[in-house]
């Protein structure tokens, strides 16, 4: 088995993975993720500029 054919073959397993369906879901699941973590470091951002007027909101709403 020489070089070329090696190289053949490499580019024929990676051409078949990428039209697999099981390479789009991994893709799809890491872009969810990544949405997620996004989402979650958004809110954070925004509990930490407004935590404390949002607290004292609620407890009034409450009338705690």
């Amino acid at each position: 088995m020489g070089p070329t054919s090696w190289w053949i073959g490499v580019a024929t397993r990676v051409r078949a993975a990428a039209q697999s369906e099981e390479g789009m879901t991994t893709a799809e699941l890491l872009g969810n993720a990544a949405l997620g973590i996004a989402a979650l470091v958004a809110i954070w951002a925004v509990l930490q500029a407004l935590g404390l007027d949002i607290v004292n909101w609620i407890r009034g709403q409450l009338g705690v």
